[in-house]
């Protein structure tokens, strides 16, 4: 799954591909380099973000979704229903969702959805995060949000950075096996994030593909379905050694 954000204020690539235009050949790159989805989001998630309003964030996907829907499956990136909607509409299949809260609306247009654990939202999720257990707390959530959704398509992502500390963070890496064994897709994204910085000397976010990389093929050695990632060629090049 590539990241396609089309946002201002998103931690790694924010504003890059905020016009339409470089925003859909950065789409048409991705799928070049192989990816299999492309994520568009017209909303940052980063820890301390702010909500972005309806009119705006449909204005920066729909006319990028309508471009891409020839060429590759894509998904929407949203925790809103009036944005997801209109990406279903418009041709989107797959609602990406950090709230883990629109498998109505999936469901209603035969789309699939990703639920994803978040503890908090953007806001607040990163202000000293605690569980008890966070592989059984995280994996307890996404199976009860998942075993109701209705629908034959359903994939469930632990939220790396979302709302956990970098101990977390590695414990559900460690773990992922046990999501694996829910029986549910899995998928994981860690690209580019802020805990990759800190396990490579506070690397800067441009220069963290290598850690990406590496912690995208340790998801896909441990099972997971799929990966979420901004670098889309070098991590295919990765998954094309792992099935060797």
């Amino acid at each position: 799954m590539g990241v396609l954000n089309v946002t201002p204020d998103s931690f790694s690539d924010g504003g890059r591909w905020l016009d339409p235009d470089a925003a859909v050949t950065h789409g048409l790159r991705m799928v070049a380099d192989g990816a299999d989805v492309v994520d568009v989001g017209g909303e940052s998630t980063r820890p301390g973000a702010d909500p972005v309003p309806v009119h705006e964030e449909l204005r920066r996907v729909l006319p990028v979704v309508e471009a891409l829907i020839p060429h590759v499956r894509v998904s929407i990136d949203t925790r809103k229903t009036e944005v997801a909607e209109a990406a279903l509409e418009a041709g989107a299949t797959l609602v990406n969702d950090v709230s883990a809260s629109l498998a109505p609306v999936a469901r209603a247009a035969g789309a699939g959805w990703v639920a994803m654990h978040m503890k908090g939202d953007p806001r607040t999720m990163q202000r000293a995060p605690i569980y008890d257990d966070v592989v059984a707390e995280v994996t307890a959530f996404l199976v009860d949000r998942a075993s109701t959704a209705g629908m034959d398509e359903v994939w469930i992502d632990p939220g790396i950075g979302f709302g956990k500390t970098l101990e977390h963070n590695l414990a559900l890496l460690a773990h992922l096996r046990d999501l694996v064994a829910t029986g549910y897709p899995v998928v994981v994204g860690t690209s580019r994030k802020a805990f990759l910085g800190r396990l490579t000397g506070d690397a800067p976010t441009g220069d963290r593909v290598e850690a990406s990389v590496a912690t995208a093929a340790w998801a896909m050695s441990q099972g997971a379905a799929m990966v979420r990632v901004h670098d889309v060629g070098p991590t295919v090049e990765a998954a094309k050694r792992l099935a060797r």
